[in-house]
């Protein structure tokens, strides 16, 4: 089933537009902290340093009050389910972007005026609200969802990168591990496989025999920060598995074809 057809899970606005600000002030208070040294440190994402990601992370953001400032398209064009598939063809427009806004403003600057932007845009914004994002139109409480997967995906390359210990919000957690587990179920449908990521999401894939009670023959079995790494790209599978990061039993176990979900 194409994604746009999928029946999509449903997340509550309010509570995920409470997690995109938690998640940005704990990472807002980790970065404005830093010193110019931990700044000019490598990231696992290419030749970006710290200053770099965090301006990433800063735009990530203020591309919600920047849509917020314009007129709402006349249509949706893309659904949550397919936005983690459509980011690859502009990544390296964003890359270019945040090289220009990293090298013009300090993190203080970026993340001062976009924590004030989102403070004046976002709270009485309608979630139904259509937004022209830079991958097409989406719905606001749709973007925010991807919001909170940005967040959390590059809290953890921060954390990595600088030594960090930035907490992750739990809600912005649960919506980030949730979003790309129904990912690998849209890339891979079916019901032979059952993926866990406790506490938040389980759900099958990979065709094949469909499993319909007791325990089912395939079953892969993670941690959030895991199965977040694993569906990034930021850690390969085998790695997983032969770290115990991953439980995998079954003949249709093995997700290292299908891997990563979004690049």
């Amino acid at each position: 089933m194409p994604p746009s057809q999928k029946r999509a899970r449903r997340y509550d606005f309010v509570r995920t537009r409470t997690a995109v600000l938690a998640q940005f002030e704990h990472v807002r208070g980790a970065v404005t902290a830093l010193t110019p040294g931990q700044l000019a440190l490598p990231t696992r994402l290419g030749d970006w340093t710290v200053r770099e990601l965090a301006a990433h992370l800063t735009m990530a953001v203020e591309s919600i009050s920047r849509c917020l400032d314009q007129e709402p398209p006349a249509a949706q064009e893309l659904t949550l389910l397919e936005w983690p598939f459509a980011t690859a063809p502009v990544a390296g427009q964003i890359s270019d972007d945040v090289r220009a806004l990293a090298a013009a403003s300090t993190p203080e600057e970026l993340f001062g005026r976009t924590a004030a932007r989102i403070a004046e845009r976002l709270p009485g914004a309608d979630g139904e609200r259509l937004l022209a994002t830079r991958v097409g139109a989406m719905r606001l409480c749709d973007y925010l969802v991807s919001r909170c997967v940005e967040l959390v995906v590059h809290t953890d390359d921060l954390n990595a990168a600088a030594g960090l210990e930035i907490p992750y919000d739990r809600q912005a957690l649960a919506a980030c591990t949730r979003l790309l587990a129904d990912a690998l179920a849209v890339k891979a449908p079916g019901a032979s496989t059952e993926v866990r990521v406790p506490p938040y999401a389980v759900v099958q894939c990979i065709e094949g025999p469909r499993h319909t009670r007791g325990t089912p023959p395939n079953v892969v079995e993670t941690d959030p920060l895991s199965w977040i790494r694993l569906a990034t790209g930021r850690t390969e599978w085998q790695t997983a598995v032969d770290g115990a990061k991953v439980a995998a039993s079954g003949e249709r176990a093995d997700l290292s074809a299908l891997l990563p979900v979004m690049s």
